[in-house]
C-alpha cells in the first residue's frame, strides 16, 4: 500500500503491477504461545497499475524471498536475538546476501547463477570476486 505511488513514479505505466489483500479470521485474537497467523478468510485482487493477468496475481516469489532470507540470514529469524543494532550494519548484511545469492550461488532449478540467467556475467563469481 505504501509503495503504490512509488511503482506508478517509477515505472509511469508500463509494468503491470496488482496487489492481494488477504483478510484473516479473528483478527486481533491472540492465542497465547501461537506464532502463525489465523486462517485466512478471503483474497482480494486489486491492479493498481498497468493490465496485469487476473490468473497470475499471487504472492508466492515474495513469500519465497522472504523465507529464504530469513533461513539465510540469522538477523531476520523469527525469535532471535542476532539483530543489527545499526541500520547501516543491516543493509550491508542483506547487499551481501543478494550479491551472493545472485552471483555466487547456482541455483538448482536455473542450474546458474540468477546473474548468469539474466546475461549480468558469464561465470559463477567465487567468493573472494565478490568481496574484492
Amino acid at each position: 500500500m505504501f509503495y503504490t505511488r512509488g511503482v506508478e513514479d517509477v515505472f509511469a505505466g508500463t509494468c503491470d503491477f496488482a496487489q492481494l489483500v488477504k483478510l484473516f479470521g479473528d483478527y486481533g485474537q491472540h492465542d497465547e504461545g501461537r506464532y502463525s497467523p489465523p486462517r485466512i478468510m478471503e483474497v482480494i485482487s486489486k491492479i493498481r497499475d498497468g493490465r496485469p493477468d487476473l490468473d497470475h496475481i499471487c504472492t508466492s516469489h515474495v513469500e519465497r524471498q522472504n523465507l529464504t532470507m530469513r533461513m539465510c540470514m540469522r538477523r531476520f529469524t523469527r525469535l532471535t536475538n542476532a539483530f543489527s543494532k545499526k541500520l547501516e550494519n543491516l543493509k550491508a548484511a542483506c547487499a551481501l546476501h543478494f550479491a551472493h545469492y545472485n552471483f555466487c550461488r547456482v541455483h538448482s532449478s536455473l542450474r546458474v547463477t540468477p546473474a548468469m540467467a539474466a546475461g549480468l556475467t558469464t561465470e559463477v563469481w567465487p567468493l573472494i570476486a565478490l568481496l574484492a
